[in-house]
């Protein structure tokens, strides 16, 4: 028997959201605005994207509860955001692959 154990953190061992839910989240303007200034891959305070959205940070953040739960954006520590590790397949050049 020849299997290959591939190791827990492979992209095809992390569950990708359903499609459906992922393509309500980014469907709307500014959710993809955000999606854009975290691309980065520097961790975003929601007063950050609010200053550089010209949005008020109770707006981004609403908006960016509905990324979370689709499971496009993660919190980390000191409540910054940012898109997780397995969707950036470049950093350096600003691509996201969530498929």
């Amino acid at each position: 028997m020849n299997a290959t154990i591939k190791p827990l953190s492979s992209p095809e061992n992390i569950p990708h959201p359903p499609l459906h839910h992922l393509s309500k989240a980014i469907g709307a303007p500014l959710r993809w605005a955000i999606l854009t200034e975290l691309a980065s891959g520097e961790p975003r305070m929601v007063k950050e994207i609010a200053q550089k959205l010209r949005r008020s940070p109770t707006l981004v953040s609403k908006h960016m509860a509905v990324l979370r739960r689709a499971g496009a954006v993660e919190i980390g520590r000191a409540g910054v955001y940012q898109i997780p590790k397995h969707f950036a397949v470049t950093p350096d050049k600003r691509h996201i692959d969530f498929g």
